[in-house]
């Protein structure tokens, strides 16, 4: 796991100084990966854009201010998703609180706060305990979270993110998923901004393949 997350970092690391390059036609191979085994989409009939990341990867905190805004101006035929990387340790304790704020309809709420303490208050939040200690004060009612978060149903997210992670074959976050088909990643793309721009036209080209 260490080499996995140092290879992140280093990926990432070095693409976030890079200026933004301009737009330019998308090549397989190059800014992204097509997966030999198309991974289903979670809602039938729309283009779906998945990204895998991690609360305790600081370039995918970064990534943030980038993609969001992005995200929130899809088109009502593409469906955007968060999907946790697990990769045990801390990776699989915030992928389930993820999951189970998610579930709770809360995550939209508190997302932005949950990278803020991990990220900048350096809190650790790997223990349920904490994490519900932590979540209340962001108005996230605590029993209900760790009565949630050990549920069966949860359990079973859980399963099936790190079943997706390994669909996808991804080996660092931040990553993104176009469709269950495309690849790529800040490193594969050019930066923060180029990524956006490979994901733009791979739904082009998905949009265009209906």
């Amino acid at each position: 796991m260490r080499n996995l997350i140092l290879s992140a970092a280093l990926v990432a690391a070095s693409v976030f100084g890079m200026t933004a390059q301009a737009a330019e036609p998308i090549e397989a191979g190059k800014q992204y990966i097509e997966l030999s085994n198309p991974v289903p989409v979670s809602v039938p009939g729309k283009i779906e854009v998945v990204e895998l990341f991690w609360y305790g990867c600081p370039h995918c905190y970064h990534f943030e201010p980038t993609i969001n805004p992005w995200a929130e101006k899809l088109p009502a035929d593409v469906n955007f998703k968060r999907v946790p990387a697990m990769f045990g340790g801390p990776w699989d304790a915030h992928g389930q609180m993820f999951l189970t704020l998610e579930a709770m309809g809360v995550e939209h709420k508190v997302h932005a706060a949950v990278f803020d303490a991990i990220q900048n208050q350096r809190k650790q939040l790997t223990k349920p305990e904490d994490m519900a200690n932590f979540l209340a004060t962001q108005g996230v009612d605590k029993d209900k979270f760790l009565s949630t978060f050990n549920s069966f149903a949860i359990k079973g997210q859980v399963e099936q993110a790190k079943k997706l992670a390994k669909q996808y074959e991804i080996t660092g976050v931040p990553s993104l998923v176009v469709n269950g088909r495309y690849r790529f990643d800040l490193g594969s793309a050019g930066g923060p901004e180029a990524v956006l721009d490979v994901a733009d036209q791979l739904i082009d080209k998905e949009r265009a393949a209906k």
